[in-house]
């Protein structure tokens, strides 16, 4: 069993890190959880357009994900090392590439948003109006666009920190970002203190607004506290970095890029197809996917840490002590989603009751979270298995092991199965969901065998 579990210093080590982790994640979900009910108690048509440009801004949200684990991956590693101007030159190489995703980002959901949301909208239920669903869809989109850049910004900050060892400021800015867009949720949505009634805009300019804050609060920090962080001084003097590293970045990071942004058009092209069941399925996944945001953050929190952890100990040339964190970690997530995936058993009948919508819909909710809790150890495997792969910089294997599989069977199965079947949603999301039970068996394969580990920043 000592294969498995570790002392009591280990769990002391790891929750160090991932408890401001989990902090920040369990904070920015419950208030993400209590804008949505916000705007559910307006209506189905406003909380599926919301939904659905959530789910369309998720695509964007993971673009910047990818594009700073490449890097970060070197972060980890030259941190471990010792080496401040490879910390330095990585938040450079960040820098570039989450500006150029931004200006993308601006460029599609600008120009394109009433084309990419009407793709979601569908006759097949008894709930919902469609064309007030694309109105309300295209107003809390052309407000969304102004947290593109602070959303790239504070991404880039925070994980910088987070992979130098600093995981309470980033907590401290999530803290009080959420609390911002609470309170200027419930002041705009319903036009509370003589403010007017502005439904989803007013949600969409909350949101804005608490972004602009919270990468405020870690780009300050962060240039106020050079002496602790002294990769931050001069980092604007010049983006000049050595052609090897820019090489060996692109390597690594271009497939992490790919995977991420593959991934989740994954996911919205199986929500797409989803959604050909009707309106009210729709509405269903976005109360679904609300409560598992909130039920996740323990597994999320230990992937940020084994990553941090795992490509610390792998900087520091010390390879057998990382396999075996990654291995503890990983049983020790399974172990926590498994009491997690009972909890959600348990409250899928009560949960979807907090909104203003059909019975219809908060049917298929329910159903929905059932499966779920029976899914999440696998989620949360599947997950852990996935940072400690990556952490060693094989990140091609990730690539195959995630968005690739997503493509090649979940995409498809999904398309099929709502299309050309006669069974009934909850049956196709529930065979969509356990494909995750092969991820699982072919990550312990490749996390057990050593392969994955590599020191990427060795001279």
């Amino acid at each position: 069993m000592r294969k498995f579990i570790g002392t009591k210093q280990f769990y002391k080590n790891v929750f160090a890190i991932a408890l401001p982790i989990m902090a920040q994640n369990g904070i920015s979900n419950i208030v993400n959880m209590l804008d949505n009910l916000m705007v559910g108690r307006i209506g189905t048509e406003q909380l599926s357009g919301v939904s659905i440009v959530n789910d369309l801004m998720f695509v964007y949200q993971l673009c910047l994900f990818g594009a700073i684990s490449g890097a970060g991956i070197f972060t980890a590693q030259y941190f471990g090392q010792g080496n401040e101007n490879g910390v330095r030159d990585t938040f450079r190489i960040k820098l570039v590439i989450c500006g150029f995703i931004m200006l993308l980002g601006f460029a599609v959901f600008g120009f394109g948003d009433r084309t990419l949301i009407s793709f979601y909208l569908h006759e097949g239920s008894q709930s919902g109006d469609l064309a007030a669903t694309l109105q309300y869809g295209h107003v809390y989109m052309m407000f969304m666009l102004a947290g593109l850049l602070p959303q790239a910004a504070e991404f880039v900050y925070s994980s910088t920190l987070r992979e130098t060892g600093e995981t309470v400021v980033p907590m401290r800015a999530s803290f009080a970002a959420v609390l911002i867009n609470l309170v200027l949720n419930y002041i705009l949505i319903y036009g509370k203190f003589g403010f007017p009634v502005l439904g989803v805009a007013g949600a969409a300019i909350a949101t804005a607004i608490s972004r602009i804050i919270q990468a405020l609060i870690v780009i300050l920090w962060t240039h106020r506290h050079n002496d602790i962080k002294p990769y931050i001084n001069g980092v604007y003097s010049s983006f000049k970095v050595a052609g090897s590293l820019v090489k060996k970045v692109c390597v690594t990071g271009l497939p992490l890029v790919i995977n991420e942004s593959l991934w989740s058009i994954g996911i919205v092209l199986q929500k797409q197809s989803y959604s050909t069941r009707g309106l009210a399925v729709v509405a269903g996944l976005n109360i679904n996917s609300t409560f598992f945001n909130v039920f996740s953050i323990c597994f999320v929190a230990f992937g940020d840490a084994v990553a941090i952890i795992v490509g610390q100990l792998l900087g520091a040339g010390k390879m057998d002590e990382a396999k075996d964190t990654g291995l503890k970690i990983n049983v020790f997530v399974t172990a926590s989603c498994i009491v997690m995936g009972l909890v959600v058993l348990a409250a899928a009948p009560y949960l979807p009751e907090f909104y203003n919508t059909t019975p219809e819909v908060k049917s298929l909710a329910s159903d929905f979270l059932r499966v779920t809790g029976l899914m999440m150890p696998l989620f949360g495997l599947c997950h852990s298995l996935y940072f400690t792969i990556r952490a060693g910089g094989k990140t091609f294997i990730t690539f195959l092991f995630d968005s690739a599989f997503l493509m090649v069977v979940g995409v498809p199965l999904a398309f099929v199965l709502t299309r050309y079947t006669g069974l009934d949603i909850v049956s196709i999301y529930a065979i969509c969901e356990g494909t995750a039970l092969i991820k699982v068996i072919i990550g312990f394969a490749i996390s057990t065998s050593g392969v994955w580990m590599q020191n990427i920043v060795s001279e």
